[in-house]
């Protein structure tokens, strides 16, 4: 293995390291949480503007349906997204971790694994994956924005293999309750 392999792989290898550390440090900072203290704070439907990173802002409409036992959640983002269809994100209690699997109508479906943490009020879906064929930690922080059950959603990213040592927007999506929720 020549010195460029062996360097690049280091450079891997701390990339993961820092990485762990960040999702450590915001881990210790915030407290895990069930996921029926989740659910049930999403159900109803939302409107507002959502945009990736870069991108011009697009209305889009947010359904949320909790399942019976609080052991699932479907959130519907529709309109204003790239693709024709809804894009769907199915959320589900697996133990002590959160299933996610995300379907957006055109490309085939994707799952990953999440660790849900709160603080302040705020949840927090941490975990490892891959995004742009590259490995990386994936946030989805939802941050309440008002007494009256307004949120703030953003995918964040930080790549392992990248010198940031912090999280960079992805995508956010506005949330302003537009029907009672349940």
């Amino acid at each position: 293995m020549g010195f460029k392999q062996s360097y690049r792989r280091f450079i891997i290898g701390l990339g993961i390291v820092i990485g762990l550390i960040g999702l450590v440090s915001f881990s210790t900072l915030a407290a895990k949480v069930s996921f029926n203290e989740f659910c049930p704070k999403f159900v109803g439907q939302w409107a507002g503007d959502a945009a990736k990173a870069g991108e011009p802002p697009r209305q889009v409409i947010v359904n949320g349906f909790c399942s019976h036992d609080q052991r699932q959640l479907i959130l519907s983002v529709s309109v204003g997204t790239r693709a024709p269809y809804s894009e769907t994100w199915w959320f589900r209690e697996q133990g002590e971790q959160v299933l996610l699997t995300y379907y957006d109508g055109v490309s085939q479906e994707k799952q990953q694994l999440f660790s849900l943490y709160q603080q302040n009020g705020d949840y927090s879906l941490l975990g490892e994956g891959v995004v742009n064929a590259r490995s990386a930690l994936i946030q989805l922080l939802f941050e309440a924005k008002s007494s009256q059950g307004a949120w703030q959603w953003t995918q964040n990213i930080q790549y392992l293999d990248d010198d940031i040592d912090r999280y960079q927007l992805f995508r956010g999506i506005e949330m302003t309750p537009i029907a009672p929720s349940h």
